[in-house]
């Protein structure tokens, strides 16, 4: 059997029980948010932010406990859409600037294209981030049948614009709404959902753009939290509330439509909570930055825990059980495992770095990932093999730091120096990951915008020599 039909298989060989007994597909809600905290939603123990909608998801489904994005934006939505790590095609640095003239190499397949040919009618509302500077670029050409949102990274959530530049379309047509942003992507969920034709299974992607900055919140939603003092998290909390309250309003259209019992919900953060005032955007920061990463070091930009292990939660009722899923998987894994919910031959197009984690997934079983790629770039890489993480910077002065997350999930104590032969072996890990590496897309756009580099040079290897 090949990997992509097995894709579609249980471990001991049976076809996925999730696949309807009459051959129905099942419906896809898939829900991204971003750069909320670890600790920032009620089910991983917020008590300042109330979030009642996530929470009853979460306690009647999968709360999943390891669930590993990338470091920050751009990364994690080219590994979701493509099963495969950012560092195969160049995305595994930063994220697209709004001058970036690259995106998601136009080869990759992704996941609603996938989904279209199975008989998916495929719709997305929300942030796009993974290109913006031409139309192949854009949803629309990359698989899916309808596109409501922003293309770029951050927008000012009532104006639509990022720095002055509107950005808000639908499909590749730029319109002017007014609204804030966030509650305009969940009534335009709620619409698709209402407008479907259940004939067909429905794929929806919803990209909400909070908590990200700038922080901006309908005043009525920030009167809510009038009782946090420091600002920034009550603007912070004020926008966690506008997002549980769309997705209450989807869970309810889906009701009322009769999908509920056939719909799979995953929702999960982009990437950890920005700790760091470096990696919160284009917006100037004032006072304290106000995610919570609960136990985890670090959080937005870094590969520290705090930065790659997100709040997440799946639920399917009938199909999930309910409870807390250990297992590790990370982002790339959403790919194989819908298509084989979906009845999906992977074909195989380009070898995926991403498994088929529905038994994990739908009944807490032991996870077949035993390995997590942080990410690698040319200055450094980090990997986890079971519990043991290695974190590298191989530029100078360089550093390594070897932890065992199992006791040590903070990663406040460094044991590499006691443990020479795993640095040893997840170095080897890392070097091997390395040569398979694609160069660094935003590197190439910086010598592009640095050297003036003409448009028909900038898709060309030869970039890489400007400036030696």
């Amino acid at each position: 059997m090949s990997a992509g039909a097995a894709a579609g298989f249980l471990a001991d060989g049976m076809f996925h029980p999730a696949a309807a007994a009459d051959g129905t597909a099942p419906n896809i809600v898939y829900i991204v948010i971003d750069d909320a905290g670890f600790a920032d939603v009620g089910f991983n123990g917020a008590t300042d932010i109330k979030t009642p909608n996530l929470d009853a998801l979460a306690a009647e489904g999968a709360r999943l406990e390891q669930f590993y994005t990338q470091p920050m934006c751009t990364p994690t939505r080219a590994a979701l859409m493509t099963g495969r790590y950012p560092l195969r095609y160049g995305l595994q640095i930063g994220v697209i600037p709004g001058a970036g003239q690259y995106g998601l190499a136009l080869d990759e397949k992704l996941l609603p294209e996938y989904l279209r040919e199975a008989g998916y009618k495929t719709a997305m509302s929300g942030k796009w981030h993974i290109g913006h500077a031409k139309v192949e670029f854009l949803p629309p050409q990359r698989g899916f049948d309808s596109f409501y949102g922003a293309t770029v990274g951050e927008i000012d959530h009532f104006e639509h614009a990022s720095h002055g530049v509107p950005d808000w379309y639908r499909d590749n047509t730029p319109i002017e709404e007014e609204g804030f942003d966030n509650t305009l992507f969940g009534a335009e969920a709620v619409r698709v959902i209402n407008d479907h034709d259940t004939s067909s299974p429905l794929f929806l992607y919803l990209a909400f753009t909070a908590p990200h900055t700038p922080w901006q919140a309908p005043q009525e939603y920030i009167d809510r939290f009038a009782d946090i003092p420091d600002e920034n998290r009550r603007l912070f909390a004020a926008m966690m509330a506008v997002v549980d309250d769309e997705v209450g309003k989807v869970v309810a259209a889906l009701e009322e439509k009769g999908m509920r019992d056939n719909t799979l919900i995953v929702f999960h953060s982009d990437n950890g909570g920005t700790r760091d005032s470096m990696f919160s955007g284009d917006t100037p920061v004032q006072g304290n930055m106000p995610a919570d990463n609960g136990p985890f070091r670090a959080g937005k930009g870094t590969v520290y825990e705090g930065g790659t292990r997100v709040a997440a939660c799946a639920n399917w009722p009938g199909k999930i059980q309910p409870g807390n899923v250990n297992g590790m998987m990370h982002v790339v894994d959403m790919l194989p495992t819908i298509a084989g919910l979906a009845g999906i031959e992977l074909n195989g197009e380009k070898p995926l770095d991403g498994m088929d984690v529905w038994a994990t997934l739908s009944q807490g079983a032991a996870s077949p990932r035993t390995e997590i790629v942080y990410n690698i770039d040319p200055l450094s890489g980090a990997v986890r093999q079971g519990d043991m993480k290695l974190v590298w910077v191989a530029a100078l002065p360089g550093s390594i730091e070897l932890f065992d997350l199992s006791a040590d999930p903070g990663e406040g104590t460094n044991i590499a120096e006691a443990n020479p032969e795993v640095v040893t072996q997840l170095q080897a890990r890392i070097v091997q990951l390395a040569k398979e590496m694609a160069p660094p897309l935003l590197i190439r756009e910086a010598i592009r915008l640095t050297y003036y580099v003409p448009p028909e040079m900038a898709d060309t290897q030869e970039l890489f020599s400007i400036g030696d």
